[in-house]
């Protein structure tokens, strides 16, 4: 018996050691001092069309569409285009009354992918060069799309994706999300763009090429996580995704723990949906050298940082207790884990508060555990989140943890 748990604790093992050498390398890469892409200042302004899906986010969508309005680029070279999916009448005709494209749509299922497809349906095709997608909470400086344009001035350049920073950190939840959307943005952009492969997707703030973008969607039947199943056909296609480090669009955290768990469940679900409808391209990918695809099905199937981080604890302290001669490597391991995300977290966020929302994270971690049994029904229909920065009080706080710990044992659908 003692000879078959060996087995499965090195298998385990060399399982976690591969996605945690692949995190630490990554990390580490995103400390070199240079910018991914060379930029200059574009001698045309490229017509842009900006994309802003809205489903139910009357709380937010005024702020974010009067930003792209304020932005420092001839305003005749771009279009807010925004998609209206069950928005209060008030809103839409706050909407109507700025020089924007309004499309009202009134889904039966609503997901950003029939928003998007829909404003391509509308949009005459002819009339842009770049598709740039914004999400309804996102705030862009004015210089934001004169930047994007720089970049698409380069020779090259089809996709790019900007640096996604948090619009609010009042809650210690929100806090954590920064941080751990930091640690994405270095791993899994930065790093990566150091290295020369392409940066990841992330929702919003990304601009493609237009007609790239259209061909594209148009065949996307995602329901949650657009973005994914959008990467996986472009970069199966060759196509190189550049990162904007200092380009920021401000994004709304998470504020509570509710909410974490249902963002986190779509992000899940998505994830490893696109590794099984792209799994069977592997082995082309291979034969063609296709790296970035290779790279980025392997992210797919990978744990989460938060499930990762359990996990070996998990396995160190289980075996320190068990096997005491089998925890030396366990805990080694989570040294390097440990090692890797420091390294990725930029020096901002190393403040007092930090080591406070460190208590958040064994709640993180169960309430991921908890979404691997049930994905399935997360990508049979849209899972929103519900947007507006509000302060939340702490006693409110603790009992959006305690409801949301006990949410998934509920029959709600």
């Amino acid at each position: 018996m003692e000879h078959i748990l060996y087995f499965f604790d090195w298998l385990l093992y060399i399982l976690f050691a591969i996605n945690v050498a692949y995190l630490l390398v990554y990390s580490l890469a995103s400390l070199r001092c240079c910018k991914p892409l060379a930029t200059v200042p574009a001698e045309t302004y490229k017509r842009f069309a900006i994309l802003i899906a809205a489903y139910r986010e009357d709380a937010v969508i005024r702020s974010t569409v009067h930003a792209c309005l304020a932005q420092d680029y001839p305003g005749e070279k771009y279009d807010v285009v925004v998609i209206s999916d069950h928005m209060q009448p008030e809103t839409n005709a706050a909407l109507s009354s700025l020089p924007i494209k309004l499309l009202q749509v009134d889904f039966e299922k609503s997901t950003n992918t029939k928003s998007l497809k829909a404003a391509l349906e509308y949009l005459d095709k002819d009339a842009y060069d770049v598709a740039l997608i914004i999400d309804a909470d996102n705030i862009i400086e004015p210089s934001y799309l004169s930047e994007v344009n720089d970049a698409f001035g380069v020779a090259g350049v089809q996709v790019v994706q900007t640096h996604r920073v948090a619009k609010n950190l009042n809650t210690d939840m929100a806090y954590l999300d920064a941080i751990s959307e930091e640690i994405n943005n270095s791993i899994f952009r930065l790093g990566h763009s150091n290295l020369g492969m392409s940066a990841a997707l992330i929702g919003s703030g990304m601009a493609f090429e237009y007609p790239l973008f259209y061909d594209a969607m148009m065949s996307n039947t995602s329901v949650g996580g657009f973005d994914r199943v959008l990467e996986m056909k472009l970069l199966y296609k060759g196509v190189h995704f550049h990162y904007l480090p200092d380009t920021c669009v401000k994004d709304e955290k998470i504020q509570k723990a509710q909410n974490f768990y249902q963002q986190r469940r779509r992000w899940l679900s998505a994830q490893y949906y696109s590794f099984f409808e792209f799994a069977s391209h592997l082995l082309p990918a291979i034969r063609n050298g296709k790296w970035d695809f290779c790279d980025k099905l392997y992210q797919q199937i990978s744990f989460s940082r938060v499930l990762l981080l359990g996990f070996v604890f998990i396995m160190a302290v289980c075996t320190s207790i068990a096997f005491p001669m089998w925890c030396l490597k366990w805990w080694g391991l989570f040294g390097i884990l440990l090692l890797a995300l420091i390294v990725a977290i930029p020096h901002r966020y190393w403040t007092r508060r930090i080591f406070k929302v460190i208590f958040l994270i064994p709640c993180s971690f169960f309430l991921m555990a908890i979404n691997l049994f049930r994905l399935k029904e997360a990508n049979k229909r849209f899972v929103h989140t519900v947007h507006g920065i509000k302060r939340v009080s702490l006693p409110f706080y603790m009992l959006s943890i305690i409801f949301c710990v006990f949410y998934p044992f509920l029959k709600i659908t």
